[in-house]
């Protein structure tokens, strides 16, 4: 699945210099939770995750890869956090 997403949202992402930094799914406070997490080198503000997601959300409607329903959770990776 992360190698699926990865293909086909990575290369929408290196128009805002984003790249997904790990894709993690599972239970997290009980919900099923899709995890992206960005980088890039420069810090990543509010706004770039807010427009990052709006890309990736329909393109994961259409890939259509997770059958239960499910929370997108986008964000960026904290500079020096090791995850």
């Amino acid at each position: 699945m992360k190698e699926k997403i990865i293909e086909a949202i990575g290369d929408k992402l290196d128009n805002m210099g984003l790249k997904i930094y790990d894709i993690t799914y599972g239970k997290v406070d009980g919900e099923n939770t899709l995890t992206i997490i960005l980088d890039r080198e420069e810090v990543i503000n509010i706004n770039e995750v807010v427009m990052a997601t709006r890309i990736i959300n329909p393109i994961l409607d259409k890939l259509d890869l997770i059958k239960d329903s499910y929370t997108l959770d986008v964000y960026a990776k904290e500079k020096g956090e090791e995850v």
